[in-house]
């Protein structure tokens, strides 16, 4: 149709005649007569809303993610990007349109973003936000201060509003379209541009009101054509306005719903764990015994795990060992003349929880390890495990802190069949509250000595309110502490750990192996209910060898490393991984010659020829380079036809992203670690924001370069590529 410029300086005589007619008709100006001036009908106002439960004049409602009514807020790191979504929507066939705004902890507005309505039969509106911007900075390192300030209760607010524009766009193009009432609705939608021109709310430009006065203009002119007047209104630059500025009537704004923002590696983590008196343990050819490593000599571990792109390095626990019931090898009954015992059995004449093992050296050293650690940009992890041997101070300092028997003996730890001679539990039904205390004072003092981070062995096991307690009292003085939880149980008890300070948690992924249970399983630990538990995939652990692992050799190790990697934001390696440590101990999930009940003696220099150390690393610079692997809110399933090929891709908007650009990963894996599978894998562009025509492709494990569409044909056999990892590219 031909279209007169809107900034096209055209108002005839019989337009500007045609706008007189209508103000001279007009009664005495009141209020609501001069809002039907502007606008042919007057404005949906705001309804002011004085409780929760009040509705304004749109409906905003079913906000996610929300649980227990808001009790406990949603969890993000600093920059990770995040999706809320709500039902938005008014009476009839009017238009609404729906704003976030999202605002920090001091309560300043950092953006305000346009919400899409992703299903329009069930009202669902989302947006993509990011508080604040990805930082890789460690507590101890200059400008972390900076960015400290930016941690806290942040909130964001949806606003829903009629979108008057669009709904009478809507009418006026079928009125055009079949001539019908067309003076009416042109004039209408003048004296709408006109208003939306003054308005304050929409913040425009000297230049944007200029679009939409001029475009009012041109609607008024009865010498043009309807479909001439109707483009004035209706065209891109007009739209532009729309999307990024638009008319926003009867604003009705939600509650404000809690967002808490969290330290870097609260979700995006990279762990890696070690024994320190495994590393640089040696066997003395003279003696016939293996001498162990040291603090000292772990620093080889530091390098190693610095090396392959690792930030955290997770040890277990350092305290003296107990000798009353100490285990042997593999778990036996009675330990030999030189088993060192499990360091689980914590507690000896020498000292507790807040003494450094000897054998491994002294708190000095300790301290000078987690400075090369810090040098190398890592953090310390330390196992934090509420227990004691029979030979622990507390034993005899507070007996009332064990649960004994009717014969008056302190009762050992069992899960039955499973018993655990060399360790007490401990029992919080006479002094919590001084069991508290205690607990605080030894993680303040490893706090004090450079640890940031704990890693909390079986805490379903103690009463969730303890930890509640206790973590709430140590982040009041040190918030940058993060707990990690290693809780294999229930699911409410997981959450409710989460809920009380747990800031990521273990979880079921080793078990996971099928395309159908791994499919699941991302969409959970991916979905809403990682705003507030955020699973940490490890393949495997001191604990845990699967019969996956065990039985798929070096591919079955790379695939789990990638899915681990690229399925969570947060994943770990217990070392020996490289070296293809996989024979299981009879009849258990845990490997032979297990390191927790003896020293191990490794040959790094046989990692080279396994090629994981090499993947390892490729896998966490993949990570870094690409913000969609960093939220727990990215990942979306892709279909493929083939049972045994696991797709998936992680993507988050430009808007979302610091880098101003959309950033798409693609996982495609096989799952089978001894055949070739092919399968065509379908691309849905909308979910993925691409556009058409080729989507460029680049494999990042190899180099190579890729043209596809919207369905593509893969090849991946276990002895070559086990799995692509694909970036688009412009």
């Amino acid at each position: 149709m031909s279209q007169r410029p809107a900034s096209q300086a055209h108002f005839s005589r019989k337009a500007q005649s045609s706008v007189e007619n209508l103000a001279k008709h007009q009664p005495r100006r009141t209020a609501k007569a001069k809002d039907i001036e502007h606008s042919g009908e007057v404005a949906a106002p705001s309804i002011p809303t004085t409780t929760s439960g009040e509705f304004g004049r749109i409906v905003v409602m079913d906000i996610t993610p929300s649980q227990e009514n808001g009790i406990y807020p949603a969890r993000v790191e600093l920059g990770e990007a995040f999706t809320i979504t709500a039902q938005v929507f008014i009476e009839g066939r009017t238009k609404v349109g729906a704003t976030a705004v999202l605002r920090n902890a001091r309560g300043k507005e950092i953006s305000r973003t346009p919400m899409h309505c992703t299903n329009p039969g069930l009202d669902r509106w989302e947006v993509t936000l990011r508080a604040g911007d990805h930082s890789d900075l460690t507590p101890w390192e200059d400008g972390y201060s900076s960015i400290k300030r930016q941690f806290g209760d942040w909130t964001v607010t949806l606003e829903g509003w009629e979108d008057t524009y669009l709904s009478w766009l809507h009418d006026a193009r079928i009125k055009v379209k079949v001539n019908d009432d067309t003076e009416n609705a042109l004039l209408s939608g003048a004296q709408l541009l006109t208003r939306w021109a003054e308005t304050k709310d929409s913040h425009l430009k000297s230049h944007e009101r200029h679009i939409l006065t001029s475009a009012a203009k041109i609607m008024a002119d009865t010498s043009l054509t309807p479909q001439e007047r109707l483009g004035a209104a209706d065209n891109d630059e007009v739209s532009a306005l729309h999307a990024a500025k638009p008319l926003r009537d009867a604003i009705s704004a939600s509650q404000p719903q809690t967002i808490r923002v969290e330290r870097p590696k609260s979700s995006f983590t990279a762990w890696y764990q070690f024994f320190p008196r495994s590393e640089g343990a040696y066997y003395d050819t003279e003696n016939h015994t293996i001498v162990q490593g040291t603090l000292r000599s772990s620093v080889a571990g530091l390098e190693r795990a610095a090396a392959e792109g690792f930030d955290v390095v997770y040890l277990p626990p350092i305290f003296p060992i107990g000798v009353t019931n100490r285990k042997g090898r593999n778990n036996r009954l009675v330990a030999g003349p030189n088993d060192p015992g499990s360091p689980f059995g914590i507690g000896s004449p020498l000292g507790g929880h807040d003494t450094v093992d000897p054998l491994l050296g002294t708190m000095e050293d300790f301290k000078e390890f987690v400075a090369k650690a810090h040098e190398l940009g890592l953090e310390i992890a330390l196992d934090f495990a509420l227990q004691c041997s029979p030979d622990h101070p507390w034993v005899k300092q507070h007996p009332d802190w064990f649960r004994h028997k009717p014969d008056g003996t302190i009762a050992f730890a069992e899960n039955p069949p499973k018993k655990y001679q060399d360790i007490y539990p401990i029992d919080f039904n006479a002094d919590m509250p001084g069991i508290e205390r205690e607990v605080e004072r030894i993680l303040n003092l490893w706090i004090d000595a450079g640890v940031t981070i704990f890693r909390v062995d079986n805490p379903h096991t103690k009463p969730v309110r303890f930890w509640q307690d206790v973590i709430a009292s140590v982040t009041k003085k040190h918030p940058e502490t993060l707990f990690l939880a290693e809780a294999f149980t229930r699911p409410g008890m997981m959450r409710a750990l989460s809920y009380v300070g747990f800031t990521q948690s273990h979880c079921y992924f080793p078990w996971r192996n099928t395309k159908e249970e791994l499919e699941e399983y991302l969409s959970e630990s991916n979905g809403n209910d990682a705003y507030y538990q955020h699973n940490t995939f490890w393949p495997t652990t001191p604990d845990i060898l699967t019969a996956y692992v065990r039985d798929n050799g070096i591919a079955g190790h790379a695939v789990r490393s990638v899915l681990a990697a690229m399925g969570s934001p947060s994943w770990g390696i217990y070392n020996g991984y490289e070296l293809i440590e996989n024979k299981q101990r009879d009849g258990f999930e845990e490997q032979v010659d297990n390191e927790k009940y003896e020293v191990k003696v490794r040959d790094w220099s046989k990692a080279e020829s396994y090629g994981i150390a090499p993947l390892l690393t490729s896998l966490n610079a993949i990570r870094r380079e690409h913000a969609a692997c960093m939220s727990y809110h990215s990942l979306t399933l892709l279909e493929s036809s083939d049972p045994s090929i696991l797709a998936f891709a992680r993507h988050i908007p430009a808007h979302a992203n610091a880098q101003g650009t959309d950033d798409t990963v693609i996982v495609i894996v096989n799952l089978d670690g001894h055949n070739n599978h092919q399968a065509m894998i379908h691309i849905d562009r909308e979910q993925l924001g691409l556009g058409s025509g080729e989507i460029r492709l680049h494999e990042e494990l190899t180099g190579r370069n890729f043209t596809w569409g919207d369905d593509n044909f893969v090849s991946l056999s276990p002895w070559e590529d086990v799995a692509h990892i694909f970036t688009i590219r412009d």
